[in-house]
């Protein structure tokens, strides 16, 4: 008994840096440009190079962990991302820090999946799962708000180097506490890598994801983001194909037909777009209305991901007495209302006012956290890391739609506003909140349909098709 809560403090741990990752660097990357001497192109690729190779790749981190086998998929993923972390805090150069960011986007994609998936193995009655995938919803959470606080302090009073060394001991912590701990985990009946399917889906997620990162600044109708989504599309096309006939498919197109798999995807989606949104502009928004310095501007988040991260370990058993629906309908209806408040705040306000309605939105969010374990459930165990790199590619992709579509439309609106530059940001600003509150409150009937009827005391789904059965 023991050791699964401690296998779990290191699963926690290895999401953790890779959570933190994903946002650390934003707010240090005015001291990486004047130490570095860095381009725009080549700050824009700092922060980008992580995040593209990590989306690309989850689907690949999450297969290899169903052939090749948890535990040491979780190891190799989480050394390369600590090597990789050393590399980037003693870069020296532009190309070397980049170069490092990718490398680390590829531990990322091996480590993630894998961390969740490894949760189905030890919890493998479905309450203690739930309260297991509970509490390490509840460190994502933290990550969240501890990325922009960590970056921000660290670059402006020691080194913005730090901001990827700290991950050493961090790495070096799991690895001694998961030898102890982790299990070798099951393997898939289904050995077979698919190299057709995960080569199509890789291109597919790379292209996607450059085109989201580079669209606004290349131009939306740009040769080079027109093709990008066209080769998305296309190998996304080439990659449903390829799954529909080989024999032994990476993803099964069947788990599509699982209303719970799907619709739970979907509504981790609307989420991301609200999470992921809500901490880019409001950052911006922090910084250039209300004149916040950049640690004042990450400490600001805090709050609401301590209340996250505190829900996040309630919710499973709020899910275990109301159902999973419910419980997730709520937390995207209370997610809805805390952005369609924030939306009301304005020029001349202060932290107070943004306060009350940052703790709706921590306590919404903080009641996904049972979604993880809803979808996870839905397939058989020998498919959990598919699964969970299916979560996480939802997670990133439409994070990143969030951050896109919410950034075209503030701008749309600043332009079409008048007045000076700071009153045009601010209407673009709310503007895009409403919209950004609208679209996450499309979760609530999903939610209801999806999941409804969905308790943590009910069994996991077993097979959907005779070849998934566990080895």
């Amino acid at each position: 008994m023991r050791n699964r809560w401690l296998a779990l403090v290191a699963v926690a741990l290895g999401t953790f840096m890779t959570y933190l990752d994903n946002n650390v660097v934003n707010v240090a990357l005015p001291s990486i440009q004047r130490e570095l001497h860095l381009s725009i192109s080549g700050l824009e690729w700092i922060a980008s190079a992580y995040i593209l190779v990590f989306a690309g790749l989850l689907l690949v981190g999450g297969r290899l962990a169903d052939v090749v086998g948890m535990r040491r998929m979780f190891f190799a993923g989480l050394g390369i991302f600590t090597v990789a972390s050393v590399a980037a805090g003693l870069a020296g150069s532009q190309e070397m820090l980049i170069g490092a960011r990718a490398v680390q986007g590829i531990g990322a994609a091996l480590l993630t999946p894998t961390a969740l998936a490894l949760l189905t193995e030890l919890f493998p009655d479905p309450k203690e799962r739930g309260a297991a995938i509970g509490i390490w919803g509840g460190v994502g959470a933290l990550a969240l708000a501890f990325g922009p606080l960590t970056g921000g302090y660290l670059s402006q009073h020691a080194s913005w180097g730090w901001i990827f060394l700290i991950n050493a001991p961090i790495g070096v912590a799991t690895a001694v506490l998961g030898a102890l701990t982790l299990p070798a985990g099951r393997r898939s009946a289904n050995r077979s890598l698919d190299l057709p399917g995960l080569a199509t889906s890789a291109v597919a997620l790379f292209a996607l994801t450059y085109a989201l990162i580079e669209g606004e600044s290349r131009g939306w109708t740009s040769g080079v983001i027109l093709g990008a989504f066209a080769l998305a599309a296309a190998s996304a096309a080439a990659f449903l194909l390829v799954e529909t006939r080989t024999e032994h498919p990476m993803v099964d197109l069947n788990f599509f037909r699982l209303r719970v798999f799907s619709g739970g995807l979907a509504t981790m989606g609307l989420w991301a777009f609200g999470v992921f949104g809500i901490y880019f502009f409001t950052a911006i928004f922090l910084q250039n209305v209300l004149g916040f310095s950049p640690t004042e501007a990450g400490s600001a988040f805090v709050p609401m991901a301590l209340v996250m991260a505190v829900m996040a370990t309630v919710a499973p058993r709020l899910e275990a007495r109301f159902g999973a629906g419910r419980t997730v309908a709520a937390g995207m209806a209370l997610m809805g209302a805390g952005v369609g408040m924030l939306a009301t705040v304005g020029e001349g306000a202060g932290y107070t006012d943004l306060l009350p309605w940052f703790l709706v939105f921590g306590v919404g969010g903080g009641l996904l956290v049972p979604l993880n374990n809803v979808v996870l459930s839905a397939l058989p165990q020998a498919r959990a890391g598919i699964a969970s790199g299916m979560l996480n590619v939802s997670r990133e992709v439409f994070g990143l739609l969030g951050i896109t579509i919410l950034g075209a439309i503030l701008s749309n609106r600043q332009n079409a506003a008048t007045g000076a530059p700071l009153h045009r940001f601010l209407a673009g600003y709310q503007f895009s909140l409403v919209v950004a509150a609208s679209l996450v409150v499309v979760g609530v009937p999903i939610a209801l349909v999806a999941l409804r009827k969905i308790k943590t005391s009910e069994p996991a789904a077993t097979a959907v098709t005779p070849e998934l059965q566990p080895a």
